[in-house]
């Protein structure tokens, strides 16, 4: 069953710059996408339209059985749409006068009117899950950037959400915080989350995608399941990628 389905989705930025130029995408309820690519070709921007922190130009959007137009989609239905998903920022968008624990019960009580102490019970569960209990009440300057980024997954978790969005998770931190960031993404893939990654881990997009999408130029070069695209590239296009990314 289909969590999401994008069809002919475009966007161009100051009427000439074509950002995205007609992506298809579809994720399955557990699917985990990477989405690959070399900066610049679009791969932030299709994350961010699909939760509309862009404006897409085109296309549709199906989520949860309703099919909306990008052009025509109210704030309202926005609204509904963004209570079942989670957006995981590059750089963790953290409230910095807030604790860990107060940084992932905050949209809980706010946004969502979630009684306080079942707020704080939930958002200490969730800290948990990410390895982080003993650092509920440290503020962001006090947790190194692995830390940082661990919260934000917290707090995208809290929310319950059907489908959450990685934007580079990792690209901010250095090798040794990188993989204390997808150790956690391994394991919310092996429970069954589902989630769009924007990445340029290709290891992790080998071991815990089961479909990867390969994007240049606002375009769809290649999209195959996991072991397929790595042991069987069609494109030369993707082949060069692929290399290039394996010998850094």
């Amino acid at each position: 069953m289909a969590v999401l389905s994008v069809k002919d989705i475009k966007k161009t930025f100051n009427h000439e710059n074509v950002v995205l130029d007609g992506i298809d995408l579809t994720v399955e309820k557990g699917d985990v996408v990477a989405i690959l690519g070399p900066s610049g070709g679009g791969k932030t921007t299709l994350l961010r339209c699909i939760n509309f922190l862009e404006t897409a130009d085109d296309g549709t959007i199906e989520f949860d059985n309703n099919i909306y137009s990008f052009k025509d989609i109210t704030k309202k239905e926005i609204a509904n749409i963004r209570k079942n998903t989670a957006f995981v920022f590059q750089n963790y968008n953290l409230f910095l006068n807030k604790t860990a624990l107060e940084n992932v019960t905050e949209g809980l009580i706010i946004a969502r009117g979630m009684d306080k102490k079942e707020a704080i019970s939930k958002g200490k569960k969730m800290l948990e899950k990410v390895g982080l209990l003993d650092r509920c009440d440290y503020y962001p300057n006090q947790l190194s950037g692995g830390q940082q980024q661990r919260v934000a997954i917290a707090r995208a978790l809290a929310t319950d959400p059907e489908i959450i969005y990685f934007d580079e998770p990792t690209s901010a931190l250095d090798p040794e915080l990188t993989g204390e960031v997808l150790s956690v993404m391994r394991q919310l893939a092996d429970e069954g989350m589902t989630m769009i990654v924007v990445t340029h881990e290709l290891g992790f997009a080998k071991m815990c995608a089961n479909h990867v999408m390969f994007m240049e130029n606002g375009k769809v070069v290649e999209s195959a399941d996991s072991k397929e695209f790595f042991e069987n590239p069609k494109s030369d296009r993707t082949k060069a990628f692929i290399k290039a990314i394996s010998t850094k």
